[in-house]
């Protein structure tokens, strides 16, 4: 049995050491390039061709930018002879961000990984030679540290060259093009198949080989050194000159013609690179693409780039609906009664499903279906195996998934219960358990009958507590797990055997106040609750408040009927009592009390009293016309409380306010001579309870010649009391003052010096 594993993306370890780790910005980041050339014209015994130089750099992390001001040196030569011709400066054409084929449609490129582009474009033109090619060729340091399968990566740069050989010249040949950039990322130990194959617009013969990257420069210029150094990062075209030398491969485990060191191949004729990769890490890689016309060989194009090997996970997880999941891989699906069965893929992830295949394997024949979800309609009760294969007809393992099924088909079991009771009367309700199953025995049965309220008895019985329509539910389980449930409705509202009124006798004064408190059960709102206070007065009610107006004794009734037309009634007699009572009443004089007359007498306006009680100032008086000197001012509530020969009391209050008054009366003349009499202009009267009192004083000019904040003092005739005597005359004045009870008063008048 296929074992099953969960599936999701792990860490690309190696892939995310080569594009995110901490680089010097001195070329690290190039993930690879190719140069091709494409013939423009010829003219005498010159020849122009077009250079295109694509490379490739990882646009993540803060790695280096492709050069402005890039060096493409020409050289001329063969061999190990070459010379220098001269040096193009350019920059780059076009700077785009590729599509990363990873080759593997269930592979996402983790997050933080992007590739750009970068082409240089431009024209050379030198004299055509018969025994010498011409070499284009780009030098730059370095790659990154990560690469596995060479020595000392971080110190070795990258030559990208094309070779335009005597042949080329003469005949104006174009260099193939590769059609696609190799994936970024691979999986270990799942099948490559990347088509590694180029475009030869000249028609000729194509041989695809791996071949031997080439090194170029190193570490001068980033610390010390000097970077035009052939030792540098960027190496001066005019003094490193060809051959260059190859990198160096980690011996005996890797070669250039196996560079991912476990039988990764590329087929000669169709340049499609395969095999499963083993080993994990980063490998540089160079694939070549040389040119044969009439058997003759007229060119040779060479790529130079990274494969990143890691691991995948499986990317897509069968999975569907089922009664029993074990170890994430077997589904048990079980039906209770029902041929018919509906799958519910659960599949994921969904974007990386390209097929689905179910097979059933049905009494020996092989059923089968290709959608996502499918039902189907089995021939009878039995056990039924499956599978449920994603993406089966793929080439990449980690692409697909098995879901092994099986499939119950279990007899029917069916809920059924009838229950007994009697509808008027308040008692248990029997109930009896009707359910079958093609199974057997029932094993589980759960009765609910309210909440919290249940019982696993096959026929229980019980008593409700409150009227109502009660659902009624019965569950139930059989050997197979098979489960059923019904619910029924109860309507329950039966009458009180006994009916229980609370208080249960009572006596009381009129007008008597009585709240009956229906006690009986089982009763609510739904019930007709009919009461008959025994005065002419009925109502329905469940608990009725009634006022008795009349002196009297009073049978009552109630009268009960359920919604279902039960009924029941019952009668009290001479239940209640109402005694006569007193009516309480007095008045007082004077009506006006105040400070100055603080002595009230009251008297007494009750009927049907036999005895009297007054609270008057927090003191009681028994009297029947007290009389009472209150010590202050204020308002005060005096209450009478009389009582009747049968007991009854009544109560009657009423306020009274004893002003606390002032008075302030103003002379209209004064004689300031000092012989002790009328000396002073001040006001007379009772001053207690005086606020913020203020007295002005003004000449016939509008000065002002005294004021004061005191009414016991008084302008004796001199400017502020203590200038010049003040002429014979009419002077004006005005009085402000504030009353105990914070009232506002003010006197304006003229009052007359006399000498």
């Amino acid at each position: 049995m296929m074992k099953k594993k969960y599936f999701r993306y792990t860490v690309f370890f190696f892939v995310i050491a080569f594009f995110i780790m901490p680089l010097q910005s001195y070329g690290k980041h190039i993930v690879g390039g190719d140069v091709t050339y494409k013939f423009i014209s010829s003219q005498g015994n010159n020849v122009t061709f077009e250079i295109t130089f694509t490379m490739y750099r990882d646009s993540q992390g803060g790695g280096a930018q492709f050069d402005n001001q890039g060096r493409f040196g020409l050289f001329r030569g063969n061999g190990n002879t070459w010379s220098h011709v001269r040096t193009y400066i350019e920059n780059p054409m076009d700077i785009s961000t590729i599509d990363i084929d990873t080759g593997n449609p269930c592979l996402e490129v983790p997050t933080g990984i992007g590739v750009q582009s970068g082409v240089y474009r431009f024209q050379v033109t030198f004299e055509v030679s018969a025994i010498d090619s011409y070499m284009i060729a780009y030098q730059r340091c370095c790659r990154n540290n990560s690469i596995f399968n060479i020595l000392d990566p971080d110190v070795t740069g990258a030559v990208f060259s094309a070779t335009i050989s005597p042949l080329a010249q003469a005949e104006g040949d174009n260099s193939p093009t590769f059609n696609d950039f190799p994936p970024v990322v691979i999986c270990a130990n799942s099948l490559l198949n990347f088509d590694h194959s180029a475009t030869d617009v000249d028609g000729d013969q194509i041989v695809y080989s791996f071949c031997t990257p080439l090194s170029a420069g190193g570490t001068d210029g980033v610390n010390t050194g000097v970077a035009d150094d052939c030792t540098g990062i960027t190496p001066n075209p005019m003094n490193c000159t060809p051959p260059f030398t190859e990198v160096s491969f980690r011996l005996p485990e890797y070669r250039f013609d196996d560079p991912l060191g476990n039988g990764v191949d590329i087929a000669q004729n169709t340049g499609l690179i395969s095999g499963i990769p083993m080993t994990l890490g980063q490998f540089v890689v160079g694939v070549c693409a040389t040119t044969y016309r009439n058997g003759v060989e007229i060119g040779r194009l060479s790529r130079d780039f990274q494969f990143n090997v890691t691991n995948c996970e499986i990317a897509v997880q069968a999975s569907i609906g089922a009664s029993e999941i074990i170890d994430g891989e077997e589904f048990i699906v079980n039906s209770c009664g029902d041929l018919d069965v509906n799958f519910i893929n659960l599949s994921s992830d969904a974007t990386k499903i390209f097929s689905y295949d179910w097979q059933f394997d049905i009494n020996g024949d092989l059923v089968e279906f290709d959608t996502k979800d499918i039902s189907y309609t089995f021939p009878d009760t039995g056990r039924y195996e499956g599978v449920l294969l994603l993406n089966n007809s793929g080439d990449f393992d980690n692409c697909k998934d098995t879901a092994y099924i099986t499939v119950n088909i279990f007899p029917e079991i069916i809920a059924d219960f009838e229950f007994m009771y009697d509808t008027c009367v308040a008692g248990p309700v029997d109930f009896t358990n009707l359910s079958t199953t093609g199974a057997g025995n029932i094993l589980i049965n759960e009765w609910t009958f309210e909440q919290n309220e249940k019982s696993d008895f096959i026929n229980p019985t019980y008593t409700y507590s409150s009227p109502g329509v009660k659902p009624i539910k019965l569950a139930v389980e059989d050997k197979n797990e098979c489960r059923d449930s019904l619910v029924q409705d109860l309507t329950w509202y039966p009458v009180p055997s006994l009916i229980i009124v609370e208080p249960n006798t009572f006596i009381g004064c009129v007008p008597a106040t009585i709240s009956f408190n229906n006690l009986s059960a089982p009763i609510d709102s739904t019930y007709d609750v009919i009461w008959d206070f025994g005065d002419g007065t009925t109502v329905n009610e469940m608990s009725p408040t009634h006022i008795y107006e009349e002196v009297g004794n009073y049978s009552i009734s109630v009268d009960i009927t359920s919604p279902l037309d039960c009924q029941t009634d019952t009668s009290f007699g001479d239940w209640i009592r109402v005694l006569e009572s007193p009516e309480a009443g007095f008045s007082f004089t004077p009506e006006m009390p105040s400070i100055f007359n603080r002595t009230v007498d009251f008297i007494d306006e009750s009927s049907g009293a036999v005895s009297w009680f007054y609270n008057i100032n927090g003191l009681g008086f028994l009297e029947r016309n007290p009389t009472y000197t209150f010590p202050d001012t204020g308002v005060v509530e005096v209450v009478q409380v009389v009582t009747h020969q049968t007991g009854c009391t009544d109560s009657f209050a009423l306020i009274l306010d004893i002003k606390p008054l002032v008075t302030l009366h103003m002379p209209n003349a004064f004689t300031p001579n000092n012989d002790g009499l009328n000396d002073f202009f001040k006001g007379k009267g009772y001053f207690d309870g005086f606020q913020d009192y203020r007295m002005n004083v003004w000449n016939r000019w509008g000065e002002k010649v005294y004021e004061t904040l005191d009414p016991d003092l008084g302008w004796n005739g001199k400017k502020d009391n203590s200038g010049n005597n003040s002429p014979v005359g009419v002077y004006v004045y005005t009085i402000q003052y504030t009353g105990p009870r914070g009232e506002a008063n003010e006197l304006k008048g003229h009052v007359t010096l006399i000498r």
